[in-house]
């Protein structure tokens, strides 16, 4: 049973019973409801919540992945109802707020969930120049991460990422995925990223931790089949960049040494090293990487988790610089994790220009 499981397994019963008085206070808004209606109502989102989970772990459908979404969304909206909410009681305990200001408060969440679906569903392009002293000649890397192919985004992300890179060929020289091309919400076939083997540049990709949910080997052996470079614990050369692929779970795993890091070095190259999340970037800058290719903070994803992200990593998203001039670049992420939602961050890939000084 893989981590992701345990955790969903864990977090429905009080999943359930947030629901229950979520939705109680939401309709005592509107008149209240009978609590036995609130309990069936809270139990089936519950059951909605976790079972999908079980059918898309040996194939996937259509209907668990529709209901997967479904769930997804709901639980974003769940917590826009709860601010939402938080917001009416704190208010309505100064002053008395008519209905028809409740109806709109309450009618935010939907329109923003419009918002918020077409966001994450919506893959952009940003640019970005990195400068170098002792770069030969200019390189462009396509760097995304965080495709979350599973049951919420299923082969839709995979074709999107796909044709997206091809209209990059004549821009970029290299694609870089930082860690979870998979999400583990459901089985990995060996078909399944295909649609990249068309892509006409190098692509590079180094495991995360969602990528050992449904099977590490599952994920590596779709990956190789559709012509992607994977880099475990490896090194790759490319023109005058040398990328290093540092793989990261949570699981107790076999990991190189800073010996192991710093023999890996190419004095006459770029080095780079592709690591999934955005930490040890100091320790890895002081071995001589001159940039860090990391992901899986999402950014937050959406407001108001964008807040809570900026707290827990100290590089959340975007591009840093430090006192020796290496850089380390933390994208957003391409698909997003549970919940097909965005707001305040953006589904990217970025481009990085690394050019001389």
């Amino acid at each position: 049973m893989s981590f992701r499981t345990r955790r969903v397994i864990f977090i429905t019963p009080f999943y359930t019973l947030f629901e229950f008085f979520l939705l109680k206070y939401i309709l005592l808004l509107l008149g209240g409801v009978w609590d036995g209606y609130l309990l069936i109502s809270a139990v089936l989102i519950g059951i909605l919540h976790v079972s999908p989970m079980f059918f898309e772990a040996k194939k996937s459908r259509r209907i668990t992945r529709f209901l997967s979404t479904v769930d997804g969304v709901w639980m974003w909206a769940s917590v826009m109802f709860l601010i939402d909410i938080l917001v009416i009681y704190l208010i309505g305990s100064f002053v008395e707020i008519p209905h028809v200001i409740v109806l709109i408060l309450l009618a935010v969440v939907p329109v923003l969930g419009v918002y918020n679906y077409y966001k994450a569903h919506k893959l952009v392009v940003h640019e970005k120049t990195l400068t170098f002293d002792n770069i030969e000649s200019e390189i462009a890397i396509a760097h995304l991460s965080d495709i979350h192919f599973g049951s919420v985004r299923h082969k839709g992300i995979i074709r999107d990422v796909a044709l997206k890179l091809k209209e990059l060929e004549g821009v970029c020289d290299i694609a870089v995925i930082s860690g979870d091309l998979a999400d583990g919400s459901s089985v990995v076939e060996e078909d399944d990223f295909m649609a990249l083997a068309d892509v006409q540049m190098p692509i590079l990709f180094t495991p995360g931790n969602h990528d050992f949910y449904p099977g590490i080997d599952n994920v590596i052996r779709a990956a190789k089949k559709a012509g992607i470079i994977v880099l475990d614990n490896d090194s790759f050369e490319f023109k005058n960049l040398n990328i290093y692929g540092l793989t990261f779970s949570f699981d107790d795993i076999e990991m190189p040494s800073a010996e192991d890091l710093k023999s890996s070095l190419n004095p006459d190259k770029i080095n780079i090293i592709n690591y999934h999340p955005p930490s040890y970037w100091p320790e890895f800058s002081s071995l001589g990487f001159d940039l860090q290719l990391s992901g899986h903070s999402h950014g937050g994803q959406f407001y108001p988790a964008v807040w809570f992200a900026n707290r827990v990593f100290e590089y959340n998203m975007g591009l840093f610089r430090d006192k020796l001039g290496n850089y380390i670049h933390v994208t957003t992420g391409v698909g997003s994790m549970d919940t097909p939602m965005r707001w305040g961050t953006d589904s990217e890939i970025v481009v990085l220009k690394l050019e001389k000084s």
